[in-house]
């Protein structure tokens, strides 16, 4: 039985299979639709119902199958990771939901991988199929994830305005949250009522603190905060109103210019990822037709210059696609306090020679690249320590030499097998070779190699030599210049072949891709830097509306609010958390390391109202004018977000473009022109010896 046969029928087995799993998904998702129709008729859907129950069974025994399974539960428990802060708090229907993704997800691809293979049956092919699966796998999670988000932001919105209402019935915060989570939608209503356990349980500062360790954005981090401050203040009327309705109306403007950035920018940036990894499919078919349709694209495709190409087209493909997943996120910060799982670098800092090496690379301390490294790990909330940041970098620059050089020893290798085993081709640059165009061809080269191999392909092998050999090895009489050309054509191949070993330059080559590899986790850390900059916007903005809540409460003090910005913080958590801890020993002193060891000017302006209310004014003479300044910062990054949307859409269609420029222009157009004038310039020469 073939490999080919045994991949069909494997393929068909599992076409089938997606069918059977397709069909048991539709089944449970009418049998949700038609869950309240059910309730309206009565008996006439209760043998809906008992299939719908039985889908959701199905589901349940799957997920826990699943799990023993090995890769397939590593890829399991991956996507509960992702779906639990959205489905948090329902563990059924967390399962039902991370179970239904798998099938549909690996279904999808599953398919689409049988589907091409029937169409094209090549091993390389399906390989090169297989890995644009696993690239669409992070991209149709990403886009299911999204939706949910934002599925997650409208329901807030909706929530918040429904509290409100609830709120000015009762007047009491908790009685609303209650009510208002009764009616929201399902995935809001999940985390309202955490919210509402939290605030109601005997502990409720410790619950909180696991709730914003879970919470999957910062709005609901904010309405958990400002609820239970409300509840444990009191809530004061001013001239604007209440100090908790102020507070929601905030959230809600912030959650509603959030809504319109993502949906501009999923507008703007929708079906790049489809038109980046497209060409991958093509490179195959493109080669085929040049090769069919001339023959002399063959010497390119199957030289160094062909492969390096290729190679090259593959990694602007995931390039691209990497660089269009980062300029499709939403900057919203990853980073969560708390247990970090042991890292890779950790484990391979046990290395000796590993960490000999990185000793010596590393800066020292006390020096200024030391402490430069030092400040960006901070800036960037890194949970690496410097001495795992050199061993990547350090295994980075190992990776990228090895591979590097590994690539250019196949090329040597590759290019030597088709010097020795490439059919022997005539100079037709159009049409196709016929049957016995390529027998002779074949034969030619099995003597060419002959040849070669009875000369031990030495580099020192003079014309005389190879026309004996020649002599020897046919069994009867050619034509003196088909005699001359083949012997030509064997010291030729004698040539090249001795030319294929490693240059000096191609050494050089590896030792700089080995240290942009070395530079490239540096290079991380300053964009993440960036990325970091509109987080701390984000995070001050919400430390501002904390401090408009705050300052009007009565027996208010400096401490107390920077214990509420503590409970917030996710960037700025360290330093506040230091500062609080020197609080006893000097106010003054606290806050002054505070703003030293914080560089970030928003940031600083709010610790120098700090420092002035500790003894010389109030707080609320402090902050007098923080509404002017929310307002100049919404409205600031109002227009930073809509200059940041019209970046990100400019690079996208440039990136997402890419790879299809790349395969046109560098696998078809540049080589068929180059060989075009090959040939041209050989006619020429050949019509000068007329």
């Amino acid at each position: 039985m073939s490999v080919k046969l045994v991949l069909q029928i494997i393929l068909i087995t599992a076409l089938i299979m997606f069918i059977l799993l397709y069909g048991v998904l539709s089944w449970v998702r009418s049998r949700e639709r038609n869950d309240e129709q059910s309730v309206l008729y009565g008996k006439g859907w209760n043998e809906k119902i008992k299939f719908r129950e039985r889908g959701h069974s199905f589901l349940q025994s799957s997920y826990s199958t699943s799990l023993r399974i090995p890769l397939l539960s590593r890829y399991i428990r991956r996507m509960r990771k992702r779906l639990s802060g959205v489905h948090a708090y329902d563990e059924f229907h967390l399962r039902h939901e991370v179970m239904k993704m798998t099938y549909a997800v690996l279904g999808t691809l599953g398919l689409s991988i049988v589907v091409l293979f029937i169409v094209n049956q090549s091993i390389s092919f399906l390989l090169t199929v297989i890995l644009a699966a696993i690239v669409l796998n992070s991209f149709l999670v990403d886009l299911y994830i999204n939706s949910l988000e934002k599925r997650l932001l409208s329901q807030m919105v909706d929530l918040f305005s429904d509290v409100r209402h609830r709120y000015h019935q009762h007047g009491m915060v908790e009685e609303a949250l209650y009510e208002a989570a009764e009616t929201a939608g399902y995935e809001v209503s999940l985390h309202t009522h955490k919210i509402y356990e939290s605030l109601t349980s005997k502990n409720p500062d410790e619950q909180l603190e696991m709730y914003y360790e879970s919470a999957p954005n910062r709005f609901l981090k904010a309405f958990a905060g400002i609820s239970y401050m409300i509840m444990e203040f009191g809530d004061k009327t001013k001239e604007q109103g209440s100090i908790y309705l102020q507070g929601l109306s905030s959230l809600s403007k912030e959650i509603q210019l959030e809504i319109l950035r993502r949906d501009k920018l999923d507008y703007l940036l929708k079906g790049l990822n489809i038109i980046a990894l497209a060409p991958i499919f093509f490179t195959k078919p493109i080669e085929q037709w040049a090769r069919n349709s001339f023959p002399a694209m063959d010497q390119f495709y199957m030289s160094k210059v062909g492969y390096i190409t290729k190679i090259s087209i593959f990694v602007i493909i995931i390039v691209a696609y990497m660089l269009l997943q980062k300029l499709q996120q939403y900057d919203e910060t990853t980073y969560r306090t708390g247990k970090v799982s042991r890292t890779w670098e950790q484990k391979v800092s046990s290395i000796r020679v590993l960490s000999w090496i990185t000793s010596l690379v590393a800066p020292k301390p006390q020096t200024k690249p030391y402490g430069d490294i030092i400040r960006l790990l901070k800036d960037t909330n890194g949970v690496l320590r410097y001495e795992w940041f050199y061993i990547r970098r350090v295994v980075f620059f190992i990776v990228g030499f090895a591979l590097t050089l590994t690539t250019v020893l196949f090329l040597h290798h590759s290019a030597r097998e088709h010097i020795l085993y490439d059919p022997v081709k005539n100079d037709s640059f159009f049409g196709r070779l016929s049957i016995e165009e390529k027998r002779q061809g074949d034969e030619l080269a099995t003597r060419d190699r002959k040849v070669m191999e009875q000369l031990n392909v030495s580099p020192n092998i003079n014309y005389n030599q190879v026309a004996v050999k020649v002599t020897q090895i046919n069994e009867k009489p050619v034509q003196q210049d088909q005699f001359v050309s083949t012997v030509q054509r064997i010291m030729d191949k004698l040539q090249q072949y001795n030319e294929e070993y490693i240059k000096w330059w191609e050494v050089l080559l590896a030792f700089i891709l080995g240290v942009i590899g070395y530079q490239f986790p540096l290079w991380i850390l300053y964009f993440q830097k960036k990325v970091r900059t509109m987080d701390m916007r984000h995070e001050v903005y919400q430390f501002h509306t904390i401090i408009s809540m705050l300052r009007d409460m009565d027996r208010m003090s400096v401490e107390t609010i920077l214990e509420w910005m503590d409970r917030f913080a996710v960037i700025f958590k360290t330093p506040i958390h230091k500062c609080l801890l020197h609080y006893d020993h000097g106010a003054e002193m606290a806050l002054q390391g505070l703003k030293d060891e914080v560089l970030f000017p928003e940031f600083q302006r709010i610790v120098d109202k700090l420092l002035l209310a500790v003894e010389k004014i109030p707080i609320t003479q402090a902050f007098d004018d923080l509404e002017s300044e929310m307002s100049f910062y919404f409205e600031q990054r109002k227009q930073e977000y809509e200059r940041i949307i019209d970046t990100k859409a400019g690079w996208g269609r440039m990136i997402g473009f890419a790879p299809m420029y790349a395969l046109i222009f560098l696998y078809l157009v540049i080589p068929l022109i180059s060989m075009s004038f090959m040939q041209m310039n050989m006619y020429y020469e050949q019509i000068q010896h007329l």
